[in-house]
């Protein structure tokens, strides 16, 4: 704002101060008309055998003096003083070194205009020469104006100047305190919204925090409920075992409910142990007994949906540290959650890979796909896009949970096509990772 008034004030003074030389110059070149006009006619007078002595040359120019404005004088070529119209003589030198150097104006300070009978304002001389051939001599022919009518306007535009810097300068401190109010009010708003997305993130935080309690309060309520069915499970299998000894078939059957339940019972103790805050088993891991594991207890399900299941693993892969069933279960939620998103003839790809520094179960499927405002928000408890009954709201959540847990990211993103990729990344065993 300051740059602003002394900007528009140092443009008016510069425009003031010209127009003050522009009429000096107007004046001065009056002055040297109005000389070269008296010279004429003096040496017209003089050509003419009229009036010859510088009484009469004086006389003859006193009618176009007006007293305290305007002044006539007259010098002899050589003489050091002036000559008035009264016959006073006095010196000015700056009309005796103007005269020296030939110029047809000159300007006379204020002081000196006052001993020439003029106001005490600046005052601008005009010059012209008379030649009188035939006595030999040359006078110069002096008119002296008083500058007062161009420096009252001068003083006038001082004045203008001085207020037109006023009004700009306040109309800038209008301006400039309306858009500092303006600009208050915003940075108020821009507080205001973010504290209210501060809160706003709190209450998600403390919303999720609130779900995951009761995910993990769900989840020993479960697996207490079901240790007990589980347990019977097992033991009329194991009743069974003696009796269809002699059946293949059913011998098989038999040992392959007394491995499941087993496994069951090692994933609900995995999970609870997840819901309490214990570290997960820290075993070597082979990823692509991973994927084989969870590609085998999930086949049926594909071949009942009418989804394509391919596996792809890369040869010699670093092992992982971890609990092999909490592994298996995440991979196992990534597929049926594939799975559910596609429909008949649709595929689904599971992957691992990776290098020395980083081990990707890689899930991804042509289904119907996850829009960005969905990916967020994927891995919170209880979130889901599944119709009414159909879907729990956990998979993906618990999957997180096993890979958080396992120092690793659980991340989802649209296909490059259609459809939708999920990619758990695991450090390797002995590996640099730290996630």
């Amino acid at each position: 704002m300051a740059l602003s008034v002394a900007f528009i004030g140092g443009l008016a003074y510069w425009d003031a101060e010209r127009e003050s030389a522009a009429a000096l110059d107007e004046l001065a070149e009056g002055q040297a008309t109005l000389a070269r006009a008296l010279a004429a006619s003096l040496h017209s007078r003089v050509a003419a055998g009229s009036s010859s002595g510088e009484i009469e040359l004086l006389q003859g120019a006193r009618t176009v003096e007006r007293p305290g404005v305007l002044a006539v004088m007259l010098h002899r070529q050589g003489d050091p003083a002036l000559s008035t119209t009264s016959g006073a003589r006095i010196r000015s030198i700056p009309i005796l070194e103007a005269l020296d150097h030939g110029a047809s104006a000159v300007t006379i300070p204020r002081q000196q205009a006052a001993s020439l009978g003029l106001a005490p304002r600046t005052a601008v001389a005009g010059i012209a020469r008379v030649d009188r051939a035939s006595a030999g001599e040359t006078w110069d022919i002096i008119t002296v104006a008083s500058a007062e009518h161009e420096r009252d306007r001068e003083k006038w535009a001082r004045r203008r100047l001085l207020l037109s810097v006023l009004a700009a300068a306040g109309l800038v401190a209008v301006f400039g305190g309306l858009a500092m109010r303006n600009q208050r009010k915003e940075l108020v708003l821009g507080r205001e919204l973010a504290l209210a997305a501060m809160q706003q993130t709190r209450d998600e935080k403390l919303q999720r925090a609130s779900k995951a309690a009761v995910m993990g309060t769900l989840a020993m309520g479960v697996a207490h409920e079901i240790s007990t069915p589980l347990g019977i499970i097992a033991a009329r299998a194991e009743q069974m075992i003696p009796k269809v000894a002699s059946d293949e078939r059913l011998s098989g059957g038999v040992a392959a409910i007394l491995s499941q339940t087993d496994r069951i019972k090692q994933v609900i103790q995995g999970l609870l142990g997840l819901a309490r805050g214990d570290a997960p088993s820290a075993e070597r891991v082979d990823p692509s007994a991973v994927v084989d594991q969870a590609v085998g207890l999930v086949e049926h399900r594909f071949l009942k949906a009418g989804v394509r299941l391919r596996r792809e693993v890369e040869a010699r892969l670093p092992s992982v540290l971890g609990d092999p069933r909490l592994l298996e279960h995440a991979v196992i939620n990534l597929l049926l959650n594939a799975c559910d998103a596609c429909k008949v003839g649709d595929d689904v790809i599971v992957r691992a890979e990776g290098d020395r520094t980083e081990i990707r179960f890689v899930v991804e499927d042509t289904g119907a796909g996850i829009s960005l405002a969905d990916v967020g928000r994927a891995r919170e408890p209880f979130f889901t896009t599944k119709a009414r009954g159909e879907g729990t709201g956990l998979g993906l959540a618990i999957a997180h949970e096993i890979v958080s847990s396992h120092r690793g990211t659980l991340e989802f993103s649209p296909g490059q096509a259609c459809g939708t990729s999920a990619v758990i990344r695991l450090p390797p065993a002995g590996g640099t990772v730290d996630v």
